[in-house]
């Protein structure tokens, strides 16, 4: 067995996973911002999911209090993590399950493909799960020949059209029903080339193509929502039924789950299964709850695999504000109010983790200075703050990342000639004076030469007042 210790902060290693973009937030944006069939996918989308979630909520007279309760557990959690880790660890052994600890996707990977290969199967067969995805254990199992079988409809339609998620509850949020029958009748051997794009008839097909794969696959891996400490249960929770069928059928179950899911008691995990679904899917509770410990001698999987991925996470956890993006649920709520994600989709942002949260969480696992164009993916409205089920306050964070991110000799050089500036009340009336003369800067600024012009890159210049304070002072 492995161990990591939490307390050394090491940030994810580059190459592997998908925690790093190719290419800045605002260059990858703009493509999105050029297609007008994501704008009205996305759009539709976010639309209907807020509509449910918002009704489910407004039936709960205490929703505030859940938000503040839920947030408090997390605090808890964050400040006993290593005990609780140790407990969990002590009851999943005892439960007849084996604990590993993975410092990194790296090892993560390694632990996980041995214990595949060891079992002989040549084919696993996954339970919808963004760590998995975080460390790109598919890519791994790929290499030494494991076929990795997405049992998710929406990843099954990710992973059949070649294509990354794009959303933390909805992967394929950014396709339509018809590019979905388009990718089904290319990719799935025997479909009806009469399949339309209704969703019962899209379903079907899915169903029938993984039955049997669900029948005949000796190995499933799956993340975990939540761990209870207390007594080393896991729980899953999803809406399709494909989760319980991982979870029970195969000989063997290897999950996959970040350090931070773990909660105390099952008292806690009570705040939480209220609070999820209702932020997320917009349910009233998941049609599927599936939980389990350790091993039960002639009933579901005969092995059971832990693994504990910290990947980064010591290094969120040594900050004392930006340790607030491992309250994270998944829920999703913040994607789907936010005015950015909702224009430029999840591509965008070049990591598994997309939207507000993975702004705030992304930079913080791989190191700012190699997401630091994320923290600035944000107009700082709050609206995330507002939806979020445990409080975590995005907007303070990504203040907080932006004051880390590495930033441009010139923007320094400008700002100590502000300071320079205002702290000379002559000078400043003479620069007031000046500003009048930014309307030879064009429309909206845009003839504003470099260095200066990354500021209207992505923001209008305003226009000068008619009548500056001083002047209208200088009259009373």
């Amino acid at each position: 067995m492995t161990r990591t210790f939490l307390g050394m902060p090491v940030t994810a290693p580059p190459g592997v996973g998908h925690l790093r973009g190719a290419e800045p937030f605002p260059s990858a944006a703009r493509r999105g911002l050029a297609d007008p069939q994501l704008r009205r996918n996305l759009g539709h989308a976010t639309k209907t999911i807020r509509a449910k979630s918002a009704g489910v909520i407004g039936e709960v007279p205490d929703w505030q209090e859940l938000r503040a309760a839920g947030s408090a557990i997390k605090t808890d959690v964050m400040a006993r993590l290593p005990e609780l880790l140790e407990q969990l660890e002590a009851k999943v052994t005892a439960a007849g399950g084996v604990v590993h600890w993975a410092a990194d996707a790296n090892e993560a990977n390694r632990i996980v493909t041995d214990l595949v290969r060891a079992t002989g199967g040549s084919r696993v067969i996954k339970v919808k799960s963004m760590a998995t995805q975080e460390i790109g254990l598919n890519e791994a199992l790929e290499a030494v020949g494991i076929e990795p079988v997405e049992t998710d409809l929406a990843e099954l339609i990710v992973q059949l059209g070649d294509d990354r998620p794009s959303h933390i509850l909805v992967p394929a949020i950014h396709r339509n029903r018809a590019e979905i029958r388009e990718i089904f009748l290319r990719t799935m051997p025997g479909v009806d080339s009469t399949l339309t794009d209704e969703p019962a008839a899209l379903a079907a097909v899915a169903r029938r193509y993984l039955r049997q794969t669900f029948l005949t696959t000796k190995v499933a891996i799956s993340g975990a929502n939540f761990a209870v400490a207390d007594t080393g249960t896991l729980a899953v929770v999803e809406s399709e039924g494909n989760g319980r069928m991982c979870l029970t059928l195969p000989e063997t179950l290897i999950t996959v789950m970040g350090i931070e899911k773990v909660v105390p008691t099952w008292r806690d995990l009570e705040v939480f299964l209220q609070l999820l679904p209702r932020a997320s899917t917009g349910e009233r509770m998941n049609p599927y709850t599936s939980m389990w410990t350790g091993v039960t001698p002639g009933d579901g999987p005969q092995a059971f695999h832990l693994v504990l991925l910290d990947n980064g996470r010591s290094a969120v956890l040594a900050d004392e504000v930006g340790r607030q993006a491992l309250h994270c649920i998944r829920c999703s709520a913040c994607l789907n109010v936010c005015p950015v994600y909702e224009r430029t989709g999840g591509h965008a942002y070049g990591s598994v983790y997309p939207g507000p949260i993975g702004a705030v969480l992304s930079p913080q696992l791989t190191g700012v200075a190699d997401n630091s164009s994320l923290p600035y993916a944000s107009s700082l409205c709050g609206a995330c703050y507002d939806a979020c089920p445990v409080k975590i306050n995005i907007p303070e964070l990504l203040v907080h990342l932006r004051d880390q991110a590495p930033h441009p000799r010139g923007e320094a050089t400008a700002m100590a000639a502000a300071a320079y500036t205002m702290n000379r009340p002559r000078l400043y009336q003479a620069a007031q004076r000046a500003v009048r003369l930014s309307r030879l800067a064009g429309r909206r600024g845009r003839g504003i030469p470099p260095p200066l012009d990354g500021w209207t890159a992505s923001r209008d210049l305003p226009d000068p007042p008619a009548q500056t304070f001083r002047d209208w002072w200088a009259t009373r």
